[in-house]
């Protein structure tokens, strides 16, 4: 392979990479990702709370047997955050293998599997919101943080939220917005590397 077909190569998989990336990312982080999971991926504390829905204990002290089973909040959310990251890598792996499978074209495992792994590892941590809040604050957008906020819709009596409620982490607010960009910028930096181990790796056409 001459140089400038290596960079050819390289630049084509480069973006066919951040394209699957990206297209899939929608997907795989709000509709194939579990209400349940994004709504307690972010639990901390050490306070108690239920294994089988994250309901603190002091709220309803007697459970028994399989359903008095409790652990930290913070573990809850920990088990929440990597079932999400589970089923996004399996979307993104999936699309991966059949966008270039599809063309004909040869990832090495190894790179999937690296490539797969900055994904997943920085999603996860990111996920966890404290971490997102942190890089915020050093980016100097703590204030935007606290200004795009927005209220969601009562859900009237006997839900649970019967009252409207100020949202300062979902759809719509600038918490999401800055964790969808990051995501997506991580996915650039996961699709270089994952192209750089394919070209030394000897991957393509098959």
């Amino acid at each position: 392979m001459t140089d400038r077909i290596r960079t050819i190569e390289g630049l084509a998989l480069v973006a066919a990479l951040t394209a699957v990336f990206d297209g899939v990312h929608p997907l795989a982080d709000q509709l194939v990702q579990r209400e349940h999971d994004a709504l307690t991926k972010g639990m901390h504390g050490a306070h108690l709370v239920y294994v089988n829905d994250g309901s603190p204990v002091e709220e309803d002290p007697w459970r028994h047997g399989k359903e008095g089973r409790t652990c930290t909040a913070s573990a809850y959310g920990r088990r929440s955050v990597s079932r999400h990251v589970a089923s996004y890598s399996a979307v993104q792996l999936a699309s991966t293998l059949a966008v270039t499978r599809t063309l004909g074209y040869r990832v090495p495992a190894s790179a999937l599997l690296t490539g797969a792994a900055i994904n997943a590892i920085t999603h996860g941590i990111l996920d966890r919101r404290d971490p997102l809040l942190w890089l915020a604050e050093k980016a100097g957008k703590g204030g935007y943080i606290k200004h795009a906020t927005v209220v969601r819709k009562a859900g009237g009596e006997g839900t649970e939220y019967p009252e409207p409620v100020q949202d300062v982490s979902g759809p719509g607010t600038a918490l999401m917005e800055l964790d969808q960009a990051a995501h997506r910028a991580i996915g650039v930096a996961a699709a270089l590397v994952t192209t750089w181990i394919t070209l030394r790796k000897g991957g393509g056409r098959r």
